[in-house]
């Protein structure tokens, strides 16, 4: 049965999910910050992410964004193909919902109109709005807002087919070095790897929007974000670029198939505070 929804119910969902993930951090992501800090062993990183911590908890309290940048409104939008909206368009629907969460939760307004003539559009629309047809008839909405101190560091290369992985490995690891303190570490590193120029990126934003707590389901992949993992935290880059054990908090790879003459991949980079939040309808 084709199941009826209104689109002022992704409008609403919209609003309140941008006001959440701006003001509270997913639960594994901060208990991932809080271990790291146990472990710290260098005094001033260890300082450094005890304050991060306190951050997190006043935001929580005071009801306040977590950072200052309340970023660029990323959304993935799942929706059941046995699913009938009414009213607006998914597109206009999620653009109010942004427009309505950013004044009502009293969120920077970040986005200018034009990228050369940069006038703000006052309410942080448009997003970036990426949309999948899926089985079934809930709605399922991602918002993710994306701070451009990190975004600003990702990279993309179109390698050789003939490239191993290690060679993406080494990639990842040098654009992480060069970003050096700019994205807030510790960060959460996103890997995109295959199909073509767009879509590997893409792949390295949704890659953010993974819990930390759970691994590639490739064997293969999991290894090497392992292993990233560790290359990352030996560059002694650390806490806001400080030093210390502590640069990145996970590293998380996506992958999909590409052309045999092509090895596409990127990396988008995420702060300590990548935030992101879910709602099904």
């Amino acid at each position: 049965m084709i199941r009826e929804v209104n689109s002022a119910l992704i409008e609403e969902t919209v609003r309140e999910l941008c006001i959440s993930a701006n003001m509270v951090l997913p639960c594994s992501l901060e208990n991932r910050l809080c271990s790291f800090c146990d472990n710290e062993t260098n005094p001033l990183a260890k300082e450094i992410l005890g304050d991060l911590k306190r951050n997190l908890d006043a935001a929580r309290t005071e009801n306040i964004p977590i950072c200052q940048d309340t970023g660029m409104a990323v959304i993935f939008l799942e929706i059941g193909q046995d699913c009938h909206i009414v009213g607006d368009t998914p597109l206009i629907a999620v653009n109010k919902g942004v427009a309505r969460g950013y004044k009502d939760g009293y969120l920077r307004c970040s986005i200018v109109r034009d990228p050369l003539r940069r006038i703000n559009t006052d309410d942080n629309t448009p997003a970036v709005v990426h949309i999948a047809i899926v089985p079934g008839d809930k709605i399922a909405i991602d918002v993710c807002p994306k701070g451009f101190g990190s975004e600003n560091m990702s990279a993309m290369k179109m390698m050789l087919p003939s490239n191993s992985i290690s060679d993406v490995e080494d990639f990842v690891v040098e654009t992480v070095k060069k970003a050096g303190s700019n994205p807030c570490p510790p960060m959460v590193v996103g890997v995109g790897i295959g199909g073509d120029f767009e879509y590997c990126a893409f792949l390295a934003k949704k890659a953010l929007c993974r819990d930390v707590n759970t691994k590639n389901p490739d064997p293969f992949y999991a290894e090497a974000e392992a292993r990233l993992l560790s290359r990352i935290n030996e560059l002694n880059i650390g806490p806001q670029g400080f030093g210390g054990l502590t640069t990145a908090l996970a590293v998380q790879i996506e992958s999909y198939p590409t052309h045999i003459a092509g090895l596409p991949a990127a990396v988008n980079i995420g702060c300590h505070v990548t935030r992101h939040a879910r709602g099904i309808i």
